[in-house]
């Protein structure tokens, strides 16, 4: 039997793995919903809204950043958090090519 070498980008795999566990969790996905509706927020009208405590709202922002879905700028001491487009998008192509919609 004659095998087929495959070869893995790591790194492309790492990122692909990081960027899906973020977007994988219902509530990042209701914080996620919650910034694209109100465009550019602060994290205080996120807990607020979605009536959720401040520190678990921070350690989904956190997951959120670090996959690169959403970014911060801080004004002062408020930080406002947008929606990356372009990651979403990139990701909901590679979503669908996988299921073969693409």
């Amino acid at each position: 039997m004659k095998g087929t070498k495959v070869t893995f980008d790591n790194e492309k795999l790492h990122y692909s793995s990081e960027l899906m566990r973020a977007l994988a969790h219902p509530l990042r996905l209701k914080i996620l919903e919650f910034i694209d509706t109100n465009g550019a927020v602060n994290v205080n009208k996120i807990y607020s809204n979605l009536d959720l405590e401040q520190s678990i709202t921070s350690q989904h922002l956190k997951i959120l950043r670090m996959s690169g879905v959403v970014s911060v700028e801080i004004t002062g001491k408020y930080h406002i958090y947008q929606v990356n487009y372009d990651v979403v998008n990139k990701a909901n192509y590679a979503v669908s090519r996988f299921v073969g919609k693409a």
